[in-house]
């Protein structure tokens, strides 16, 4: 699945592809939902290559959780 996270004061957001399972998209929505109460100060994501991102949850603006689509469309074709 895809996850953006939009930083304060940060002209670009962080994109992040990690494994697409009911599960972890369950773990990362209460690990989001604890981040934006205040009750940890780092959210650290570990992508589908298992590299770790640390984002502090003061920066945090917004964050996007969808689905991976192979099918998406780039560009202007129909």
């Amino acid at each position: 699945m895809d996850i953006r996270i939009g930083i304060t004061q940060a002209p670009r957001e962080i994109a992040i592809e990690v494994e697409d399972d009911a599960k972890a998209r369950e773990a990362l929505k209460k690990n989001v939902e604890a981040a934006l109460k205040g009750e940890i100060i780092t959210l650290w994501i570990t992508d589908k290559k298992g590299r770790d991102t640390a984002i502090p949850t003061a920066k945090i603006a917004y964050v996007e959780i969808g689905s991976s689509d192979p099918d998406r469309k780039i560009g202007f074709g129909g």
